[in-house]
């Protein structure tokens, strides 16, 4: 992510969240990041707690490493817990519910054929999406890099060669302001994604979605969760074949150490991700206390 990412058309949160976060080591006061929002101090500081959740500086110090290894050693607990009930059924996702089906051998060596999938590029608070889905579910969302879907679009083409592809980026935006909508309430119906793998990579998916949103865990973690203790790069590689992000939510797993890691779509960007999740669960949190 960086200030190209930044453009007029997109939301004013959203181009504020990305700003933070590509400034975030000199700390930008609330009047610069207000300007970049084209608002004043005081509207977009109401604005941007009402949407994410904190304050703008709150949301500056869940940029930080420090706060991800904190946000690792708190998350150990509920972790364990929650993998361990079971890697079956929807799972909690922002203000979403994520189902996730697989599809049949038989459909993975078609590649798709008989799947009728539309795709296009919409915007997001966290820069230009990618998006394709079919009646069944959203089968590819990606940040594409450099300011252009048309990579991604190559890669979507090649992963199912025997769907029927058609452009439609009308359809996209609308399933894209579902998606990342944050002012949005629960949704009454789960988003539902459908993934081609193999029975390892959608088993470690499916870990992934028993992950709470604003928690992290460690490639380890995900591992011994499956059963398969000794496979954390095999758990690295299949996190890093997941074609579907945010939704199926790679971004939450980190190193040992509490680092980042890596992230196919840019570690600013997971950072972004990550910080929006620990707002919008300390919101979540607060509006819970008696």
């Amino acid at each position: 992510m960086n200030d190209d990412a930044v453009t007029s058309e997109d939301a004013p949160i959203g181009r504020a969240i990305r700003y933070l976060v590509a400034h975030r080591e000199r700390q930008p006061s609330l009047e610069e990041v207000a300007g970049v929002a084209g608002s004043s101090p005081w509207h977009f500081q109401r604005q941007f707690r009402r949407q994410v959740g904190v304050s703008p500086k709150r949301f500056l110090q869940f940029l930080t490493v420090e706060h991800a290894k904190q946000r690792l050693e708190a998350s150990a607990s509920v972790l364990d817990a929650a993998l361990e009930a079971g890697l079956s059924g929807p799972s909690r996702l922002h203000d979403h519910f994520v189902a996730l089906e697989a599809v049949t051998p038989g459909e993975y060596k078609r590649a798709g054929e008989g799947l009728e999938i539309f795709h296009g590029a919409a915007a997001s608070p966290f820069g230009e999406v990618f998006l394709a889905a079919t009646p069944r579910g959203v089968v590819h969302l990606s940040f594409p890099a450099g300011g252009t879907a048309a990579d991604e679009e190559a890669r979507l083409l090649r992963e199912w060669p025997g769907a029927s592809h058609r452009r439609d980026d009308a359809a996209v935006r609308e399933l894209a302001e579902r998606i990342f909508d944050l002012g949005a309430e629960p949704a009454a119906e789960p988003i539902s994604v459908l993934v081609r793998g193999t029975n390892f990579q959608v088993q470690v998916w499916k870990a992934l979605l028993r992950i709470p949103a604003g928690q992290l865990t460690t490639y380890g973690r995900v591992a011994r969760a499956i059963g398969r203790p000794s496979a954390s790069r095999a758990v690295g590689a299949a996190v890093g074949a997941n074609r579907v992000a945010f939704l199926v939510p790679c971004h939450r797993v980190i190193a040992a150490q509490g680092a980042l890691g890596g992230y196919r779509w840019g570690l600013e960007r997971k950072r972004a991700l990550l910080a929006f999740e620990e707002a919008r669960r300390q919101a979540r949190n607060a509006e819970e206390l008696p």
